[in-house]
């Protein structure tokens, strides 16, 4: 895992991005996401649902905030290349700064979400971690747009466990980042959907 105390040059994630890109999931329960009841035992979970607004307008601005990745421009994080596909086997890393250093996390998506049928449209993807991450799990970002009531939501459903001996020692407060992420993160794709 990477800590430096400046923000990573983009020479130093190319190199991350180079040498995460062909290894593998720090996890076995890959896709567990896209079912609660499959998330394993020994997790936290978090999940963060909010109403995003009402209709087909609403929906394809938060698939447009999804491919520019806007629900990690939040000052303290960002997802990186931010023009990263939103397809399976892509990496990309997030990075945070927490507790005065540059956290770089690598993630790779393991799954997409695109579905359209006479009740639910919904959008979304699911990442898992690699080595260079300070936790181990996975994390889904889905919209949905119910077209009976016509209400958007957007969704955080994430498992997690510390990897890096920082994170342990330090659980309570990286509990509270995740924590403060999933607000951050709502709060963001709120502003861009009614901007």
């Amino acid at each position: 895992m990477v800590i430096t105390l400046r923000k990573p040059s983009i020479d130093v994630r190319r190199r991350i991005l180079a040498t995460e890109s062909t290894r593998d999931l720090t996890y076995t329960a890959v896709g567990a996401t896209s079912d609660e009841a499959s998330i394993p035992i020994g997790y936290a979970v978090d999940r963060t649902r909010i109403e995003l607004g009402r209709g087909q307008v609403v929906f394809d601005r938060a698939k447009t905030a999804f491919a520019g990745w806007r629900q990690f421009h939040l000052g303290w994080v960002e997802a990186l290349p931010d023009d990263t596909p939103i397809r399976v086997g892509e990496t990309v890393l997030v990075i945070a700064r927490a507790a005065g250093v540059w956290w770089t996390n690598a993630t790779r998506i393991v799954y997409v979400v695109d579905e359209d049928s006479p009740a639910t449209s919904r959008f979304g993807f699911a990442y898992g971690t690699l080595p260079d991450h300070a936790e181990s799990g996975e994390e889904r970002f889905l919209i949905e747009w119910d077209h009976t009531t016509d209400v958007v939501f957007y969704e955080i459903l994430a498992f997690s466990r510390p990897r890096h001996y920082l994170v342990r020692l330090n659980r309570r407060r990286a509990r509270a980042m995740q924590k403060r992420f999933a607000a951050d993160s709502t709060a963001a794709m709120l502003r861009y959907v009614s901007s």
